[in-house]
């Protein structure tokens, strides 16, 4: 697919952000198209230590960064502001996620920024935002999870001990809302000439998602989303969304249940009883088709209950391409899951793997600047381009 068949083709990112919120930003705009640089540190973003090495690339770091280029710059060493400020003037969008100050103290805030690029939009995404009483905290999502009231609605409904939650909600939340800004304010710069900042707090995000805050807010009772039961069949488990009242009367009316209760029975033992009755119902079922029929029959809502390891198989993602594989640096291919974007006159998607430490220096500084490789040299020999790119197997 060519490259202009994608929406933001011929947008320039700079992307300073690191682990999840930010990076993921960064990867939905390279998967529409935007030519997203990442700006990594000597050190490398922790996510290289991540999951399964593959190239010389960990899963985690490769989910979030493919298709992006990478530099590696010593933010510190003499000579990489200047480096920094000429890519500022090339660049549309700028993406950080460090604490509020720490882009200021290193000389690359938003007024230093705009300084050099009145037209470029600086997407910064914290976990308390800029210029508040907590401004100064870390936060990675679990700590947000926390603060935002998440946990202990999962421990309350669930009645379990307090538990973080099995996704970072809060990175990616803060990551779309981020991808929103940005595309708002670049159509904004369309009519005004100017870029601007944009100040996302990870807790303003996951609190501005959570669609069942208003039980809190109202102080009213907190009776949650309908209970969504699991049953037992014989070829796995499956949840069946269903008021478990509404479901027992489908199966006494439409599918031959019969109710062994009687009106003299405690209302337990009752619901007991019905409860028992269902998962027998559900414990006979053999086949994922007798299944699938069963529950077109009374036009419930279900699903299996699927392992991770499994979603290749899910019949609409094989449909919809959202696992491909792209080159892993070894001669084979590894896995990627694509965003989930389907234009009807638009192209997007992965366009590549992640890069390595410090892999397009030299690209990218010709690319972006039109600088020679004498000034390649001389930024790598005075230590403000590093390098590390593992051999080819």
């Amino acid at each position: 697919m060519e490259l202009d068949q994608y929406p933001l083709a011929g947008l320039k990112v700079l992307d300073f952000s690191r682990v999840l919120a930010g990076p993921f930003a960064g990867r939905m705009l390279s998967d529409l198209g935007a030519d997203v640089v990442k700006i990594e540190p000597p050190d490398g973003d922790v996510t290289r230590m991540w999951g399964r090495v593959v190239g010389g690339l960990p899963g985690y770091y490769h989910q979030q960064n493919a298709g992006k280029r990478d530099i590696c710059v010593d933010l510190r060493a003499a000579g990489a502001t200047e480096l920094i400020f000429a890519l500022v003037r090339e660049a549309d969008i700028v993406i950080e996620n460090y604490r509020p100050d720490v882009m200021s103290r290193l000389g690359f805030g938003y007024s230093d920024l705009s300084a050099v690029n009145p037209r470029v939009i600086m997407l910064s995404i914290s976990g308390f935002g800029h210029g508040g009483p907590e401004s100064h905290r870390p936060a990675y999502a679990p700590i947000i999870h926390a603060e935002a009231g998440l946990m202990a609605r999962q421990a309350r409904r669930g009645d379990v001990p307090y538990n973080d939650l099995p996704l970072s909600v809060a990175d990616t939340n803060a990551s779309l809302h981020g991808t929103v800004g940005i595309l708002s304010a670049l159509w904004m710069r369309e009519r005004t000439g100017k870029g601007q900042h944009i100040d996302i707090a990870m807790i303003d995000a996951t609190v501005a998602t959570d669609d069942q805050l208003h039980y809190a807010l109202e102080n009213s009772e907190d009776t949650g989303p309908l209970r969504n039961d699991v049953w037992e069949t014989q070829v796995g488990p499956i949840l069946v969304s269903a008021d478990f009242r509404f479901l027992w009367k489908l199966l006494t009316t439409e599918m031959g249940v019969v109710d062994t209760t009687h009106s003299e029975m405690a209302l337990a033992d009752k619901i007991r009883i019905r409860r028992q009755r269902v998962a027998e119902y559900f414990g006979n079922l053999q086949t994922w088709q007798e299944t699938e029929d069963v529950m077109a029959k009374m036009n419930l809502a279900w699903g299996k209950v699927r392992s991770p390891e499994d979603l290749p198989e899910q019949p609409t993602l094989a449909h919809r391409d959202v696992f491909v594989q792209i080159a892993d640096g070894e001669g084979g291919t590894r896995p990627v899951a694509q965003t989930p974007y389907h234009f009807s006159a638009a192209a997007s998607g992965v366009r590549g793997r992640a890069p390595h430490k410090g892999e397009h220096n030299g690209e990218v500084l010709r690319d972006w600047l039109g600088w020679e490789e004498s000034r390649l040299c001389d930024l790598q020999e005075s230590g403000v381009l590093i390098e590390e790119i593992p051999p080819e197997n």
